[in-house]
């Protein structure tokens, strides 16, 4: 899996190097929140979770670097890949608050999908946003994807229940590259 450059980010393959960004994104309640998370995870779990990635060979899995300074964001992932139709699944989870509304989603999202596309041969990619994040679902859109569809209480979160907006994207679909 080869590591992706944008402007202001490098997307290099996720692994043991990255435990200390990736537990501490694993902390922050937002972030969990964002992503529908309900487990616990332990840092040895973690650990070998990472580890095991290099194994994996239907998933992609990025960590999201800031060029300027090295500095851990997020991760960005391709899962899910079905070869015979040509597809995956996305997920992308930017670390904490402080890196949400720049632009760093869109961008990591654009490179992944010019990836998909020009390099792996992708001709879907779909992904599930919850509807308590639209600031996610604008960047998906700015990225190329479309409103596909919703699965209606798919989330269970502090007592409510959230739908799952369904996006996804086509590789004759370009994907924008103004912010």
């Amino acid at each position: 899996m080869p590591a992706l450059t944008t402007e202001r980010l490098r997307l290099v393959p996720l692994g043991p190097d990255h435990l200390a960004g990736t537990w501490a994104s694993l902390q922050e309640p937002e972030v969990m929140r964002l992503t529908g998370t309900h487990a616990a995870f332990t840092r040895e779990g973690v650990a070998a979770w990472l580890a095991g990635l290099a194994d994996q060979d239907d998933r992609a899995d990025w960590a999201i670097l800031r060029a300027e300074d090295g500095t851990h964001i997020g991760e960005v992932v391709l899962n899910d890949l079905d070869a015979d139709n040509r597809s995956a699944g996305f997920r992308i989870a930017l670390g904490a608050p402080r890196w949400f509304g720049q632009g760093y989603g869109t961008e990591a999202t654009r490179a992944v999908l010019r990836h998909a596309f020009a390099s792996v041969g992708l001709h879907r990619v779909e992904l599930e946003v919850f509807a308590f994040n639209p600031r996610a679902q604008s960047a998906y859109e700015k990225a190329g994807f479309v409103v596909e569809g919703r699965r209606r209480d798919a989330l269970l979160w502090e007592g409510e229940w959230v739908d799952a907006v369904v996006m996804g994207c086509l590789s004759h679909v370009e994907t924008q590259d103004e912010s």
